[in-house]
């Protein structure tokens, strides 16, 4: 799960990561209400998505006077921004961030991130603050500063001095250093944060060392015990698709293919994906239907997928082990005459009373397509989009 900036710097903040003053806003009077509350005489106004690199896409406008404050936020609010990041669809700008913007000497990059292979978190710091770690990791590896923490201690304070001193800081700056990094490993580690990125860190001319800009993740699994992070969750930047089927228990992953797939198991449901790209075609989502495939379970999968106005057919795989096949086979049938499927659907089912199943299919008087193995599946369900072409 992300956040938006303002809401990982709040996090942040209660941890003790020094950030620059700021407040969210949903309108362009409230923005300059907040820059007048904010006070000082330059501020920042940012677009507010789950993306980064938006100052190379606009979404962050430098202001001086209360006018541009507004005529940035209304030229933000309601726009959808494209950025390296987001894809060529963008995302939302709902609300705006405006901060303080107090001049700064330095550019550093600080990020937290876990490192599956290693199974522990790995720091990533550098002087190159203000790129995309990516670019810097290809174009000056050497450029990166790599801690690994042991889970049994945590980061220590001589790790963070370590860090800091090789940013080049000063003694005084590097104080302030440590007390960041610190905190910032603490808001990691406590909210089950799977990512966090602070680019840039930036040193100020007073020695002071701020948090301008801030990313987290977290662990959806998590969620469960972090209820005022699970709170901040923003549907409106994610597939609204996706939200859909959160709320019915169901797992899904739009992609950009043409045959809608509707299968139990993760598993399984990655398998018929790849069978699907073996037979020359292209999935165009990830569904797990799970254990219980009920006729409203079902019927909700099929709205899912037929909300993608890309697919072009529908492949049912299901593997009957916990369940049975004629209880699916009745769920597809029931699911099938309650929403109204107009392009081909292949069904195949495997398990426990399969005869029974298939049987059920065959007499429901339905339009369908069944094949007896995931191979001849996807091929039929390729050769069926193939026919919906011409």
């Amino acid at each position: 799960m992300d956040v938006h900036e303002y809401q990982a710097k709040e996090l942040l903040a209660s941890f003790g990561v020094a950030v620059p003053k700021g407040a969210v806003a949903f309108s362009a009077d409230q923005a300059v209400y907040a820059a007048t509350e904010l006070g000082g005489s330059f501020w920042a106004v940012k677009a507010q998505i789950h993306a980064g690199a938006r100052g190379k896409a606009g979404g962050i406008k430098l202001c001086r006077t209360y006018n541009e404050v507004r005529d940035a936020a209304r030229e933000l609010l309601g726009k959808r921004l494209v950025t390296l990041q987001t894809g060529p669809e963008g995302k939302p700008v709902q609300r705006v961030y405006v901060e303080t913007a107090d001049p700064f000497e330095r550019e550093l990059y600080l990020g937290y991130v876990l490192d599956r292979k290693a199974e522990r978190v790995r720091v990533i710091a550098s002087q190159r603050g203000g790129m995309d770690i990516e670019e810097i990791a290809a174009n000056e590896p050497e450029a990166l500063i790599q801690v690994v923490v042991e889970p049994a201690v945590g980061l220590q304070q001589f790790q963070a001095r370590e860090i800091a001193f090789q940013l080049g800081l000063n003694i005084k700056q590097v104080s302030a250093a440590v007390k960041t990094i610190m905190n910032a490993y603490r808001a990691f580690r406590d909210c089950d944060g799977t990512m966090l990125e602070i680019n840039p860190l930036v040193v100020t001319k007073d020695d002071r060392v701020l948090a301008l800009d801030a990313k987290m993740s977290f662990d959806d699994n998590a969620m469960f015990r972090r209820r005022n992070i699970a709170d901040m969750h923003d549907p409106s930047q994610g597939d609204p698709r996706e939200a859909q089927a959160a709320e019915h228990n169901l797992s899904y992953i739009g992609l950009e293919g043409e045959i809608g797939c509707i299968v139990n198991g993760a598993g399984l449901a990655m398998a018929t994906m790849d069978m699907i790209k073996h037979a020359g075609g292209e999935p165009a989502n990830f569904l797990d239907v799970g254990g219980g495939a009920s006729p409203e379970r079902v019927a909700t999968a099929f709205r899912l997928v037929l909300s993608d106005k890309n697919v072009k057919a529908i492949l049912v795989n299901i593997f009957a082990g916990i369940n049975r096949c004629d209880w699916v086979a009745e769920g597809v049938v029931q699911a099938a005459r309650e929403v109204k499927i107009e392009v081909p659907l292949i069904v195949r089912l495997a398990g426990t009373n399969v005869e029974a199943g298939q049987r059920i299919l065959a007499e429901s008087g339905l339009d369908l397509i069944t094949a007896e193995t995931l191979s001849d599946a996807a091929r039929k369900a390729v050769e069926a989009c193939d026919g919906t072409k011409h």
